[in-house]
């Protein structure tokens, strides 16, 4: 008497109503990246033009000081103006993805400078969404990349905590951080955690500055030197890789030489 083996459970997937599911959908996420591809390709160079202004804006009143009524009016509308175009953006690239929470997640920095509070030094966090722009449009090599991002990072982190702490110092007292020269040497050695202690903020908000500048400037210094200590990494590989191949070619040599036929001793050359 034989024994009945019961069938199989079908594949998950493996029917033909599924295989068509599963290649609508992977159309479907190839369709949607392609999409945001292309709007984040159409709108680097906006976004760019966008943090020049809001840069510009919001430094305006804080260099022209006492600044006119009409001037700081065009200022803080220019600068919401800005807020709202990366607001937009950041809007729609949320839409264009696939998951969205999971996009909104990994972009967790770019909802909360577009959620900052009215204080004006955090509003030029802000300008980090630049550096984000810089990337896309940065070497493919790792190390165009980590030129690209030291660079403006120091750039930027030089002016905006300049302004940030001259913004905040301003009409204190004490304050010993009066113009944008002082702002701007205080901004370097702090930076490089040289700390003369010549300038230094008095306020709460400024000395938040001072924080934030410090370990920020140490990131920076990290990933310079670990920059160099992986680019001298690679110039000893390549001299080893240079030095192997040699040793190949000689040793080829070599061989060709052995393999030749050897002429009998005493037997005169023509």
């Amino acid at each position: 008497m034989t024994r009945r083996v019961p069938p199989k459970p079908p594949v998950r997937g493996a029917s033909p109503i599924g295989i068509a599911v599963r290649d609508r959908r992977s159309h479907y996420c190839a369709a949607v990246g392609i999409k945001l591809a292309r709007w984040e390709a159409a709108t680097d160079v906006p976004l760019i033009v966008a943090a020049v202004l809001f840069l510009f804006a919001f430094a305006l009143p804080i260099l022209w000081w006492p600044t006119p009524p009409q001037l700081a009016l065009i200022c803080e509308v220019v600068v919401w103006c800005t807020w709202a175009v990366f607001a937009c953006d950041f809007v729609v690239r949320v839409c264009l993805a696939h998951d969205r929470l999971r996009y909104a997640l990994r972009h967790w920095f770019d909802l909360i400078v577009i959620l900052l509070p009215a204080l004006r030094p955090l509003r030029l966090l802000r300008l980090v969404t630049v550096l984000s722009v810089l990337n896309r449009r940065a070497s493919t090599s790792l190390r165009g990349r980590v030129t690209t991002y030291v660079i403006s990072a120091a750039l930027m982190l030089t002016m905006v905590g300049a302004l940030a702490v001259l913004d905040a110092e301003r009409g204190t007292p004490d304050a010993n951080i009066l113009t944008f020269g002082d702002a701007l040497w205080w901004s370097v050695s702090t930076m490089t955690t040289a700390g003369y202690g010549d300038l230094y903020p008095v306020t709460a908000l400024g000395r938040s500055v001072a924080v934030g500048l410090m370990i920020c400037g140490i990131a920076i210094l990290g990933t310079v030197t670990a920059s160099l200590a992986s680019w001298f990494i690679e110039r000893v590989d390549e001299g080893d890789r240079d030095t192997k191949r040699l040793i190949k070619e000689v040793e080829a040599l070599r061989a060709e030489l052995r393999a030749l036929p050897r002429r009998p001793p005493g037997e005169d050359s023509d």
